[in-house]
């Protein structure tokens, strides 16, 4: 507990899924945490339920495709907690398309969302951490960045570029003692999968018994699987960690499925 005391978190598209693991676990830990998303019902709530159980939380509306909102979400972090610690730049669409059937306006689509969003959020945290010479930017990738599904074109090459942005900006930022890392997490279970394996690929209610026999440990990731490794990163436990991508997945990339 208290792992990140005296921090302040704010991890974008927290209101559900693996943000809101994330960011209650940060809460667990001691921090101070910014929720943030575009659905207020959901964050307001999520922001709510935590500071009614002794931790410091509040709600900031955010559309991260969005360049103003991406700047003012760090803003008022600052102006209501007085400084930013932690960004976990987390949203990510992962709508389905292959070479042949993706449009350039889906591409841009996610290319704002999940990688321009991270870079103006970061850019944005930086002139904060740069004066206090500390901090941590996490950003949430995927294990398909290294090759990807077919029908994951698009998100599959955002998720490239994630680790190289990653790579990059922790190489410059480590003048001012600023880490930059990465999560490639795998499949997980979150109310968006769920949706997507119901709705947009139509596989039923019972899609979760049948991929969990295809996993060793006998489930999917979990949100607070993927918080516990997003936690080493921000905490200081790390301290001298920057430039890491960091695999949260069953099956080593590139290893057959079945041994």
């Amino acid at each position: 507990m208290n792992r990140l005391k005296d921090k302040v978190a704010v991890v974008t598209g927290s209101g559900s899924g693996m943000g809101e693991g994330i960011i209650r676990l940060f809460a667990e830990e001691g921090a101070c945490v910014v929720v943030s998303g575009r659905d207020d019902e959901k964050g307001q709530a999520v922001a709510a339920d935590i500071a009614s159980q002794g931790a410091q939380a509040i709600y900031i509306h955010a559309d991260v495709s969005i360049e103003a909102e991406c700047r003012a979400l760090i803003d008022r972090t600052v102006e209501h907690f007085g400084q930013i610690d932690v960004l976990i730049n987390n949203v990510g669409l992962s709508t389905r398309g292959t070479i042949e059937d993706t449009t350039v306006e889906l591409w841009d689509k996610l290319f704002a969302t999940n990688v321009r969003s991270a870079f103006i959020c970061a850019q944005q945290a930086v002139k904060y951490m740069k004066e206090r010479q500390r901090g941590s930017i996490i950003n949430i990738g995927s294990v398909n960045a290294y090759i990807g599904e077919p029908k994951l074109m698009a998100y599959s090459a955002t998720k490239g570029a994630m680790m190289t942005f990653t790579k990059n900006t922790a190489s410059y930022l480590n003048q001012y003692r600023i880490r930059v890392n990465q999560l490639n997490v795998g499949w997980t279970l979150t109310p968006n999968e769920h949706r997507v394996k119901t709705v947009e690929e139509g596989q039923g209610e019972d899609w979760l018994e049948e991929a969990i026999k295809t996993r060793p440990w006998g489930r999917l990731l979990s949100p607070r699987d993927i918080a516990m490794a997003a936690l080493y990163f921000a905490s200081d436990e790390s301290e001298l960690v920057t430039g890491s991508v960091l695999d949260v997945e069953q099956y080593p990339v590139g290893a057959p499925p079945n041994w």
